[in-house]
């Protein structure tokens, strides 16, 4: 009789999450920063751009953002009330004050 082997399930793939590149505004809470992320939208009607942006909170456990770094968040699972992204790296640093 043959032994029948059961072929290994492929590892299971990683869910694909949004990233979002944007600028730190504010570090004053002590595991989140905000992140201001800026967009160019073309208005409908006159066929101009627009500057649109919005502001993320995201967690920031081991980084340590500034106010002024850009970085890339990534979206995660709920971490609090209004925290749903993760600093995933810092891009650049923003220039510190003396």
């Amino acid at each position: 009789m043959e032994d029948k082997v059961t072929p290994a399930a492929p590892p299971a793939a990683e869910p694909k999450r949004a990233r979002k590149t944007g600028k730190v505004v504010s570090a004053k809470m002590e595991k989140t920063v905000v992140v201001e992320v800026t967009r160019t939208v073309k208005n409908p009607q006159y066929g101009r751009f627009q500057k649109k942006s919005a502001k993320f909170l995201a967690d920031d456990r081991v980084l340590g953002a500034k106010p002024g770094d850009v970085v890339e968040i990534e979206e995660t699972k709920p971490l609090s009330a209004r925290k749903r992204w993760r600093v995933r790296a810092i891009v650049t640093a923003g220039r510190r004050e003396a």
